[in-house]
Formats: C-alpha cells, structure tokens, sequence
C-alpha cells in the first residue's frame, strides 16, 4: 500500500500539487498510511468473521487537490493510474528479484508480495469510486458526466461489497490477476 499511495502522491507533486508532501504522506513509511478503520479494524474482522477466507483493507488515501493541478482533467488521469502502475512495477521488481532465489521463507513472502502488488493493482483499476479507475474514468468523461458519475462515490464501498459477495472478485479480478502472473512467469 505504500509503493502505491506513494505513487499517488508523488506524481501529484510533480504534477503541482503539494498537499500530499504538506501533509508528511509523501513518505513510502507505511505507518503514514495506516487508517486505523482500513487498515487495521476491518481486516482484523473480516478475518474473524470469515474464519480466514476472506480479508479486505485499505490505506489511508493520499490527499489530492484537483484544482492544484496543472492540468487537472489530464492530470487526475495520471495521478489515478500512477498507483496501479506501481504496483505492476514494484511486482515486476519483485518477480526479477526472486527468480534466482533458492525456495526459502524468505522467497515465499517476496511471492506473495508479488501477488499482492497485483492484486492491488488490478483491484484498483475498477472505474467504481473510490477506486483509482474511477479517477482514471472521470478524467476521460466529458465534464457533466464526470460529476455525475462521482455523485455515486458515496455508495461505492456498498457497490464494491455487492460485487464481492456475488464474485466478482472471482469472475472479473482474479483472471485478470492470473493473466499477469502468468506474463512475469509464475
């Protein structure tokens, strides 16, 4: 998650908007990541209440200004892909890493880090708010579109449940994720 927000908030600086950097979230220190609901009391319970099958979580978002950017209906496009990206890249970075590395503990937590950052990656991509590929989705939309489309960010998470819970993650996410898995050779 930190390899991702920091991505956010990185090319939203170079893109001129500094709130990210202003706020010390500019940082790949995951404690400046951590959301106390997100990231730590949801995952906690979904993991009870699941028996383990199932765990979901979230970093705190990087603050963005829209208006702060250059160019912001090109640049929010960018700022959104640039997490997703990330994690592509960093998995990559990681899939280069072990391939060398004899079956250790060590190589089977790079693994699932690989698959993590893929995972998170994919997920992110969605065009639901308040996903990335909703930042992504807005920006490429006509401008009353655009915040018609973004008055729907409050039932997102209600949305996103919805598709979990009649599989979408099985029938949409993890083929994709296999698909990119199978690309880097695993």
């Amino acid at each position: 998650m930190s390899v991702h927000e920091f991505a956010h908030g990185f090319l939203a600086y170079k893109l001129g908007d500094s709130t990210a950097k202003y706020s010390g979230r500019l940082t790949l220190n995951p404690l400046a990541h951590i959301d106390p609901i997100w990231t730590i009391a949801v995952p906690f319970i979904l993991y009870l209440t699941s028996g383990g099958r199932f765990v979901f979580g979230a970093a705190k978002p990087i603050p963005i200004n829209y208006w702060a950017l250059k160019n912001p209906k090109r640049d929010i496009i960018w700022v959104g892909l640039s997490g997703p990206l990330a994690n592509f890249i960093f998995a990559a970075l990681l899939a280069i890493l072990t391939r060398p590395m004899p079956e250790t503990l060590l190589r089977a937590l790079l693994l699932e880090l690989i698959v993590i950052n893929v995972v998170l990656g994919v997920f992110n991509l969605i065009p639901l708010p308040p996903l990335d590929g909703s930042r992504v989705l807005a920006g490429l939309l006509p401008e009353n579109l655009a915040r018609a489309y973004a008055a729907i960010e409050p039932y997102g998470f209600v949305i996103l449940m919805l598709l979990f819970w009649f599989g979408g993650f099985g029938s949409l996410i993890w083929p994709i994720v296999e698909s990119i898995l199978r690309l880097m050779g695993f």
